[in-house]
């Protein structure tokens, strides 16, 4: 029997309930394919730092690193001021776990509404890799004479050769495991960011020389957030830098029906990778059972990917769509017509049942 030490942080607000129902939900795995899974549950987020005044104790992240994977519900508290938190646990566990992809499947699921007209299942169906440790988000720069009518702010796009291939190298890696268009897509901004998308662009090119099977081919970041409500059928895998990752996968998460079915993945592909939903910790929904658990549950199924259990994760995801389309009213929190508790009963329920092949 295959053994995993997962770490689960649920974190705030609506976090714990939506790690609640994918824990329910790889039990399930569990029981059907033979897996244990032993969770550690660590109590990082809002609540811990207005008790202790601590956001990491010292040694979490030597402590997280002999895991397999880690499990996350959601960071952020109301009573705390905001970037504490997503810095001191968010951005801390992704730089110093250099989990320098950030993934993000944007998928349209049957049964989900999509705001675009007469955009089907079909037409929604690609991958963001996002490059995670670099970028704006680096945290270079500085501030001068704050507070005054001379204050100059300064923050600086870091972006490094092995940083840029790295990202690029798994991305062309990915689509060709995806093995769908086959189509790569580098998203960058080289007619005005002439310094940073100049060593994106060479890289990729340069790059796309060992993967001849790959068809390749460049947007401007603008052009793309256009081409997602109007052509979204047009992509497959999409690579690009921090920031532009960050913006354009929250259009993906409108696009493929909301914040209640997005899942993604904070990945080191040789050492240890952090799964959640992209949603954030509703405070407003906390404690009501009302929120959507699917992106949580998602976020489970990509895990079980990452730790090399494919077809446990796959089958994850055809249990996700059996509720999508044949249960729920809306994806939205309080609108699903089942309790956050009912949803991943459901889903439990189809891992149980449905043809794992």
């Amino acid at each position: 029997m295959e053994s995993y030490n997962i770490a689960v942080i649920p974190g705030d607000g609506t976090g714990p309930e939506v790690i609640r129902e994918g824990i329910k939900v790889l039990d399930a795995i569990s029981a059907r394919f033979g897996i244990k899974f032993n969770f550690d549950y660590y109590d990082f987020g809002g609540s811990r730092y207005l008790k202790t005044g601590e956001v990491l104790p010292d040694g979490a992240i030597d402590e997280l690193k002999k895991y397999a994977a880690i499990y996350l519900g959601a960071i952020g508290h109301p009573d705390v001021k905001p970037g504490i938190l997503e810095k001191g646990i968010l951005l801390r566990l992704r730089f110093e776990l250099d989990q320098y992809i950030n993934l993000r499947p944007v998928k349209l699921y049957p049964g989900v509404d999509c705001p675009l007209k007469n955009k089907k299942p079909e037409d929604i169906d690609f991958i963001v890799v996002r490059e995670n440790t670099e970028g704006l988000y680096a945290g270079a720069g500085g501030v001068l004479k704050k507070g005054t009518p001379d204050e100059v702010a300064i923050q600086e796009s870091i972006n490094t050769r092995k940083g840029v291939e790295r990202c690029i190298r798994f991305a062309y890696e990915f689509c060709r495991k995806r093995s769908k268009a086959k189509k790569l897509t580098l998203c960058g901004k080289t007619n005005v960011l002439t310094y940073a998308f100049d060593l994106w662009e060479r890289t990729f090119y340069e790059v796309a020389k060992e993967y001849p099977d790959i068809k390749v081919d460049y947007a401007h970041v603008d052009a793309i957030t256009m081409w997602f409500v109007k052509n979204p059928e047009w992509f497959d895998v999409i690579v690009t830098d921090n920031m532009f990752g960050d913006i354009i996968t929250d259009l993906g998460a409108m696009i493929q029906g909301g914040m209640g079915i997005a899942a993604g993945g904070n990945i080191n592909p040789q050492g240890v990778s952090m799964f959640e939903p992209i949603g954030g910790s509703a405070p407003k929904y906390t404690g009501k059972n009302v929120v959507n658990p699917l992106a949580a549950i998602c976020a489970g199924g990509m895990m079980l990917e990452q730790i090399g259990e494919d077809k446990a994760g796959k089958l994850v995801e055809k249990a996700v769509i059996e509720v999508t389309g044949k249960h729920l009213k809306s994806q939205a929190a309080g609108q699903m017509g089942y309790s956050t508790t009912e949803v991943g009963d459901l889903v439990a329920k189809y891992v149980n049942e449905i043809n794992s092949d």
